[in-house]
């Protein structure tokens, strides 16, 4: 089974925004803080799962976990829209990602 790639989750986001085009805020610079605020909404809900049932159970309890992934994935799909607000390409996030990485890798 192939990885799920930045790329893919990013054409995928871009068919939803073309979809629902004239329903939707417009994917622009000035809607990314818009699109930010609902991705924190949405990490809210992962949070809420967790403190509800804790750690444990929320990755252990079926149903429990079924909601944590698909509140996850709610998070991942605004992440986009952000990256898609702002132009960010995968080789972009890629390139900062590694750059942090290593940084934090020589932080303490």
């Amino acid at each position: 089974m192939a990885d799920f790639t930045v790329d893919q989750m990013q054409e995928m986001q871009q068919k939803l925004q073309e979809k629902y085009k004239d329903k939707w805020e417009q994917i622009g610079p000035e809607t990314g803080k818009n699109k930010l605020l609902w991705m924190v909404s949405e990490i809210g809900e992962v949070i809420d799962i967790v403190k509800k049932n804790g750690g444990t159970k929320a990755s252990a309890d079926i149903d429990i976990r079924k909601d944590l992934i698909e509140e996850m994935a709610d998070v991942l799909m605004y992440y986009n829209d952000v990256m898609l607000c702002y132009g960010i390409t995968s080789d972009e996030l890629k390139d900062a990602y590694e750059k942090k990485f290593e940084k934090n890798m020589t932080r303490w």
